[in-house]
């Protein structure tokens, strides 16, 4: 009989956004009448942008002609959307990236999974806590981690909390670690990161050779001028980070697929022997083998973004978004709740009333308010006491389930 990864029994039961639909299907199940309105994850609701839409239809015509049909693209991307990503998402803020140095594939949470295939298993893993989940259950699946302990931590990885006490920025670690996951705006708190802390990360990483994994997603949602969209323009970051960004969340992608992620050809690691390997390369030839790439037509659509009119589109989606983070997080103080985030970033961190674990306020939002969250302690030990609700949802939805709040919800 074959054998399997035994690594993937120690996953803890069950994914969180599977068990959050478990509780509601079953919640649903028993009150047919009750109209859910689910806030929980981060998935997008408003209709794509026009411009990418119609640069869609274009390229869907042009696969019915023999004459401009494509087959099989370059697995790293075609090189006129890696072009418009270089100049105007990094170079024209400073950041020092080529074209060449950009991968396209069909999402960052895949690619902040696949990106472990390329370093070893003897690396120390450094996690925020609470954090997204899956860079921690990527790492026990590639078996970089012991078993789970009763508060829900791997043995071998590194933990960093991030609470309220802390303003949820983590301390940088006093200890090596060679690995650092990074998200920021954060998800889920949606804290944000000024040029000064990561400054004080990429020193950290350079000075222990060690490597930034940096999740961009949400870069789009930052309207205050101060705050970096990259971690490249942050000096010396070429030599110690990763860049994962999206098309889900700043244009609506999360049905269509189409994400990046940036590789300096500076970037190094080592091989067993002691010499140094660019990790560049070692991606590329994962790329390679393992993606045939972003179809051509979803890619002409993320190339329309870096319109005129898809600029002006994707921004309008933004601030809708905003919107509605505002009036949840106006809305659930109104309620007598402590909230952060929401601001430059599109989700709303709230803290559960005295008495209430996470996972019991978001019983009794669903029983009391039929409104669907996300329990923080699902996103580690330290989001115990924590709640995550998303502004992605429609306007209609959200003055909704915050009136129920108000109006239901007692303190």
């Amino acid at each position: 009989m074959a054998t399997i990864n035994d690594n993937y029994l120690k996953l803890k039961a069950g994914y969180l956004f599977p068990e959050i639909a478990r509780r509601v299907n079953t919640f649903a199940e028993a009150h047919p009448e009750a109209q859910i309105i689910k806030l929980g994850i981060g998935d997008v609701t408003e209709p794509l942008p026009e411009a990418c839409r119609q640069a869609m239809i274009k390229a869907v015509e042009e696969m019915g002609d023999r004459s401009t049909f494509k087959g099989y693209g370059p697995e790293q991307g075609y090189g006129w959307l890696r072009e418009k990503i270089a100049t105007q998402d990094f170079q024209a803020r400073g950041c020092d990236i080529d074209a060449s140095e950009i991968f396209i594939s069909d999402g960052s949470k895949c690619d902040s999974g696949n990106i472990l295939e390329i370093f070893g298993n003897n690396n120390t893993i450094a996690v925020t806590d609470p954090v997204y989940p899956v860079y921690v259950d990527t790492n026990v699946m590639a078996g970089n981690t012991g078993n789970v302990n009763d508060k829900g931590e791997y043995e071998g990885l590194v933990y960093l909390p991030i609470t309220a006490e802390n303003n949820f920025i983590a301390e940088i670690p006093t200890q090596k670690v060679d690995l650092i996951y990074l998200c920021f705006p954060n998800n889920p708190t949606g804290a944000t990161a000024t040029k000064e802390y990561l400054q004080a990360w990429v020193n950290y990483a350079k000075a222990n050779d060690a490597i930034i994994l940096f999740d961009a997603a949400y870069e789009a949602f930052i309207t205050d001028a101060s705050l970096p969209h990259s971690i490249y323009e942050i000096e010396g970051a070429r030599e110690c980070a990763i860049e994962f960004r999206s098309f889900s969340k700043n244009a609506g992608f999360t049905g269509t697929r189409c994400a990046l992620t940036v590789i300096p050809k500076t970037l190094k690691g080592k091989a067993a022997d002691g010499s140094d390997v660019e990790l560049w390369k070692l991606w590329n030839r994962r790329h390679s083998t393992k993606f045939n790439g972003v179809s051509y037509i979803v890619q002409r659509g993320a190339e329309a973004v870096y319109s005129e009119e898809g600029k002006a589109q994707v921004r309008a989606l933004i601030e809708f978004y905003l919107e509605n983070a505002k009036i949840i997080c106006s809305q659930l103080q109104a309620a007598g709740l402590t909230v952060y985030g929401g601001v430059n970033a599109p989700y709303v961190w709230v803290q559960t009333p005295t008495g209430l674990s996470s996972w019991d306020f978001f019983d009794k939002l669903l029983q009391n308010c039929n409104v669907v969250g996300t329990p923080g302690s699902g996103f580690g030990a330290a989001g115990e006491g924590y709640f995550r609700i998303s502004a992605f949802n429609s306007r209609e939805n959200v003055n909704e389930a915050m009136k129920r709040i108000t109006e239901k919800f007692k303190v």
